[in-house]
């Protein structure tokens, strides 16, 4: 991969939603990552016969704006903030956060959406009753995609 190549896929990454991709080409590995602050890609090249070293899962409290959105039948739709897989509870073996027909107060974990080995607690907005449940457990959400429906 050359320099021009490289200087594309941070122009790419700049002009998208994306805060991390990792390319991998034979032996060649590159990480473009968003910092928080300053929301600029940094380049970090690593040898891919660095070992690789696993790290605790670490659940995460996500705060965003576009998470809820009010449909026309007066119910509130709880959006995801990041692209992940969504869980409805926190392992196979706990029962889910919330169900059809919970009342759920503000600040209340609905799901984890677990994005890049970190798990994110994901809390509702808005008090109310849970009228549906937009997707299914361990499937893959898009960001800003509709994960529940909220009778305030």
């Amino acid at each position: 991969m050359n320099f021009n190549e490289i200087k594309q896929l941070i122009d790419i990454v700049n002009s998208s939603d994306l805060q991390e991709t990792i390319i991998e080409e034979g032996e060649f590995k590159i990480i473009l990552r968003r910092s928080a602050a300053t929301a600029v890609p940094q380049l970090n090249p690593v040898q891919s016969t660095a070992p690789v070293v696993q790290q605790p899962l670490q659940t995460t409290s996500v705060a965003s704006s576009p998470a809820i959105v009010e449909v026309p039948s007066g119910l509130i739709e709880s959006r995801s903030p990041i692209v992940g897989t969504f869980y409805q509870s926190s392992s196979p073996d706990s029962p889910p956060f919330v169900a059809i027909n919970d009342t759920v107060k503000k600040g209340d974990v609905l799901c984890i959406i677990e994005a890049m080995k970190l798990m994110n607690e994901i809390e509702a907005e808005v008090s109310g009753t849970i009228v549906e449940i937009l997707v299914e457990n361990g499937q893959t959400v898009e960001y800003d995609q509709p994960l529940f429906r909220i009778k305030p």
